[in-house]
């Protein structure tokens, strides 16, 4: 599938991978990039794109898990720049914390606090799912309209998803509620590439190790020489930028199929 001249949707575009994705695309000649976040960093991102690529970009702030809001990018989009052939809803949150542990002052067992749980799963894999699964409704319902049915190699890819999973996925010691949405994007990705293939989109994961991004630097600088550079083989974080170009590999190569890891060689001790 080509990236140029099409139209992509990137969702936590204000910072971190988000922002390096909508940044690669619009480098490699995407048609429009439409950006979505909560934060208006997105205006920003818009200008600088507009000003130093040949690429349209919109930037669209509200809550990536508002359906309303899904949907209002979506029709203003499609009525602009046409249907979105590429999604890669990157926004997320962790909220870390150790999934059981001892009041000192009660003795009591102190649980992590389901809303939390509930927030990330929200956010990190609800949201995402719904995102992807707008653009394969509306690749699915203008096909429909043109008498298309079940699609064929010759008409090429019609669209490509790709979620943003992590090396926590298999499980990180105080990320109970992160690693379980990122291991959840595996399963709903499995299913989507049976499914939205009839419609010719596929769907995979890139897997981003530990990155130059503001979610990992605060978990503190100490934490990340300490606890995470011993464990990486390049000895230094990822850059955002290294992530964008796995992301743009799995759209532009339709051979690459499933998942991606782009860990740095993380190897973290048991």
């Amino acid at each position: 599938m080509q990236i140029q001249g099409k139209v992509a949707v990137v969702t936590g575009a204000g910072s971190g991978i988000g922002r390096a994705v909508a940044l690669e695309l619009a480098r490699r000649g995407a048609g429009a990039v439409v950006l979505a976040d909560r934060s208006d960093a997105v205006r920003n991102l818009a200008g600088t794109v507009e000003a130093e690529q040949a690429t349209h970009a919109e930037a669209f702030v509200g809550d990536v898990t508002d359906a309303a809001f899904r949907s209002e990018v979506f029709e203003r989009v499609v009525r602009r720049y046409g249907i979105p052939r590429i999604c890669v809803p990157a926004a997320g949150i962790t909220r870390d914390r150790l999934a059981a542990r001892i009041d000192k002052e009660t003795g009591r067992a102190d649980l992590y606090p389901i809303d939390a749980f509930r927030q990330v799963l929200e956010v990190n894999l609800v949201a995402p799912v719904y995102w992807a699964l707008e653009m394969v409704g509306r690749i699915a319902q203008e096909r429909s309209a043109r008498g298309l049915k079940k699609w064929e190699p010759e008409e090429h890819v019609q669209g490509t998803i790709v979620f943003i999973g992590s090396v926590s996925s298999q499980g990180n010691k105080g990320q109970i509620a992160y690693a379980a949405t990122k291991a959840a994007l595996q399963g709903a990705a499995a299913t989507l590439t049976k499914e939205a293939i009839y419609y010719g989109v596929r769907c995979g994961v890139v897997h981003p190790g530990f990155t130059d991004t503001p979610m990992v630097h605060a978990l503190g600088e100490d934490f990340i020489r300490e606890r995470i550079l011993p464990s990486t083989q390049l000895g230094r974080l990822i850059k955002p930028e290294e992530i964008a170009d796995a992301v743009c590999f799995m759209i532009s190569n339709s051979a690459v199929s499933g998942e991606l890891w782009t860990d740095a060689g993380w190897h973290p001790p048991a």
